[in-house]
């Protein structure tokens, strides 16, 4: 069976990805703020949102990034080479509004192999966030662990 996923040694500087688009809806925003008790009004109240300089509830900065990493999940690509998450830097640049559609540009940033342990290395990747008019929302970057290559079968 052929597998779909990339092991990082098959990941090079500049590879870019272009995940499927998905609208924030008001559900998205509700759920997060219940999960994270975050009950902002400039995210909860739409008069009081409507006064700010977005002139709409925007979705919280981190349910964006949330958004963003599920999306390129949905990709699959690194699905059976993933170990481990290790660190985020995030930039919220623009708003995103309950109703907007996104989607992320991924670019490889780096794809080292490890000295100490050369099975796996760091897939260093950076998320452009978009919305339906191009517009810049987020920029970020992930480290992630993977292994080097498939595992030498033994006999």
């Amino acid at each position: 069976m052929k597998r779909s996923f990339l092991y990082l040694s098959e990941f090079h500087v500049g590879d870019k990805f272009i995940t499927l688009s998905r609208t924030v809806t008001e559900t998205d925003v509700v759920l997060f703020a219940g999960i994270t008790g975050d009950n902002n009004p400039i995210h909860t109240d739409r008069t009081y949102a409507e006064s700010l300089p977005f002139k709409s509830r925007i979705a919280h900065g981190l349910l964006g990034a949330g958004i963003a990493t599920g999306l390129w999940g949905r990709m699959g690509l690194v699905d059976g080479s993933a170990i481990a998450a290790l660190s985020t830097e995030w930039k919220f640049v623009g708003a995103i509004k309950i109703g907007d559609t996104i989607h992320c540009e991924v670019e490889v940033l780096e794809a080292k192999q490890s000295k100490s342990k050369p099975d796996r290395g760091v897939l260093n990747i950076q998320y452009t966030i978009l919305n339906q008019d191009n517009q810049v929302c987020q920029v970020g970057s992930m480290a992630t662990m993977l292994y080097w290559a498939p595992p030498e079968e033994k006999e």
